[in-house]
């Protein structure tokens, strides 16, 4: 029993910093690991939260810090995702639907850092407010 809750917090431990090394919460990880380690579902949502919410605060102070984080790219994000996530949060979804989109959505950013070259700084251009709009409100609608 105690070889596994040492197994189970050093494995949190991993997929926290691992999500939290590319700037993410890591929701989907806990969810998979407490599901691995048969916790009780409804210990499982709260938790994850909590979670996600203390390693993106801690990701996002270092980001900050880091001197990256930019009002103007901000503020039409969270205009469009704030609204748009809780219309999201309101759809109900068959739970293999929910896997494979989940899944098909995990893979974007894997295709992205294998296969695309980082652009140079000299070549990024001035952020696109529509865009960015639309960019905000898209992962919500899925």
């Amino acid at each position: 029993m105690a070889d596994s809750v040492i197994l189970f917090y050093g494995l949190l431990f991993l997929v926290a910093f691992l999500y939290a090394s590319v700037g993410h919460g890591g929701a989907s990880g806990y969810l998979a690991l407490m599901a691995i380690f048969s916790v009780a579902p409804e210990v499982m949502k709260p938790t994850a939260l909590l979670l996600n919410l203390f390693v993106s605060l801690t990701a996002f102070i270092q980001f900050y810090r880091g001197k990256h984080f930019l009002w103007k790219i901000f503020f039409p994000l969270a205009l469009a995702s704030v609204p748009m996530a809780f219309l999201g949060g309101l759809i109900v979804l068959d739970g293999s639907i929910y896997k494979k989109i989940l899944g098909l959505l995990l893979l974007i950013p894997v295709v992205r850092f294998l296969f695309f070259s980082n652009t140079p700084a000299s070549e990024l251009k001035k952020p696109n407010t529509g865009l960015s709009l639309l960019i905000g409100a898209s992962p919500h609608l899925c």
